[in-house]
């Protein structure tokens, strides 16, 4: 079938009421995972790690950086990034604010490495290191890694009594995400965690489950608690390889996303602006985030979706997008509000989430057809479902210097050395005799 052509130019300013109104659509698609991320990175690490206001400033800049340097060429919008999440929980616990900040910094400069790499010498060798094989495993592991904090948050973990005030909150915000899925179409479709965030929340209040001192303390406008390198803390590098090698499976999600945002707008944007400069943008986005104390970016199917629905396509409407999420950074009194949201409203919507991601993983491998009677094939899937979930780790201990690679990042690595040097299944005598 094919595609409905834009109805607005990418570098074309809509009308002000309109650009006003479709930049708010992108915010709230975006805004639900954006502020989830933090949430989920604290709960992971039992402290606070990352802050919504600076999540949401650091999307926003990231955002205006990925649109300068693909000189307006592409309407992608960057939040803050889900295969992040316990890696920077495992960095922070391991290295603390340090650890993990140097470590979603150094994910960043990987990004601005494989751009220049690409810019001189394409994509193949990229193509050859990530096979689907390896990259929807590493999916699932990201998703179902996740699986026991929504467990925990939803009151049903071993040993924890039931409390039939956080069940029925949960199952609220679980059916809710669900149907929304499901069942509605248009905008609501693209923003179903969004929804089920709002009705679990309203379900708490009814409960009486929330207390709004917080936000009658806050105050209208206030800074975001931004860390900065040297002043805040002291850069480490002894958690930097628990974070880095997720770097190369959001670069394949990376390439996804573009890919499908060029089927809809019917512009070929790896071509032009070209991988180099898109890569580039989420790179440099994703240093200055880690240097502000913010999350990993990514580019966000969410936002991706609203140019399909709306049909319009113009950067102008992404970059005021950007500046509207900077913006609901300062606002303290609704910062605290999102704050507020208790455990079993993130735990319902948690349940589905990280299916989702690790379901996402599963696709990979449909689509791409991995045929699981070749043993290399099994090999490498269950060699990286096993290390990622099963809490694998490996410590290099050089001096002073100690570097520990665990669960996901270390099932991403084994991965990518057994594809590598273990030989693919030759053809049978048979087979090739028929194909001739």
């Amino acid at each position: 079938m094919k595609n409905q052509k834009m109805t607005i130019d990418i570098n074309e300013k809509p009308p002000v009421a309109k650009w006003i109104v479709l930049a708010f659509q992108h915010v709230f698609a975006m805004f639900g995972a954006t502020i989830l991320v933090p949430i989920l990175v604290n709960a992971a690490a039992g402290k606070e790690v990352l802050t919504i206001p600076v999540a949401l400033v650091t999307s926003g800049i990231g955002t205006l950086i990925y649109i300068l340097c693909t000189k307006g060429k592409s309407p992608v919008y960057l939040g803050s990034s889900f295969a992040f999440i316990t890696p920077i929980a495992a960095a922070y616990l391991k290295g603390g604010v340090g650890g993990a900040m140097t470590g979603i910094m150094a994910v960043g400069l990987i990004y601005v490495i494989v751009a220049i790499i690409i810019k001189f010498v394409g994509t193949n060798w990229l193509n050859k290191l990530l096979p689907p094989v390896i990259i929807g495993p590493m999916i699932m592991v990201i998703g179902l890694g996740l699986a026991p904090n929504a467990i925990s948050q939803i009151g049903l973990a071993s040993g924890t009594p039931l409390d039939y005030k956080v069940i029925v909150v949960a199952l609220v915000s679980f059916l809710v995400t669900a149907l929304v899925m499901t069942r509605c179409k248009g905008f609501l479709k693209i923003i179903p965690f969004l929804v089920g965030i709002i009705a679990g929340y309203i379900m708490a209040v009814i409960f009486g489950m929330i207390d709004f001192k917080p936000v009658v303390d806050a105050a209208f406008f206030s800074m975001p608690h931004f860390l900065i390198p040297f002043a805040s803390y002291k850069p480490t590098f002894s958690a930097i390889l628990t974070i880095a090698p997720i770097a190369l499976v959001t670069m394949c999600e990376h390439i996804g996303d573009h890919t499908s945002l060029s089927n809809i707008i019917g512009r070929d944007l790896i071509k032009d602006p070209g991988l180099d400069r898109t890569l580039l943008g989420d790179g440099i986005a994703t240093f200055v985030a880690g240097a502000l104390g913010g999350p990993a970016n990514t580019t966000y199917g969410e936002n991706t979706s609203v140019v399909g629905l709306t049909k319009v396509a113009s950067v102008w409407v992404i970059g005021l997008a950007a500046i509207i999420a900077i913006i609901i950074g300062f606002l303290g009194k609704f910062t605290a509000l999102v704050s507020t949201i208790p455990d079993a409203v993130l735990g319902g919507v948690s349940l589905l989430l990280y299916g989702f991601i690790a379901v996402n993983g599963l696709k990979v491998l449909i689509k791409n057809q991995i045929d699981f009677e070749k043993p290399k094939n099994v090999v490498v899937a269950s060699s990286m479902l096993v290390l990622g979930l099963g809490g694998a780790a490996v410590a290099i201990v050089s001096g002073d210097l100690s570097i520990t690679i665990s669960g996901m990042s270390l099932a991403a690595i084994v991965g990518i050395i057994l594809n590598l040097i273990l030989p693919d299944e030759k053809e049978s005598k048979e087979s090739k005799s028929k194909r001739k």
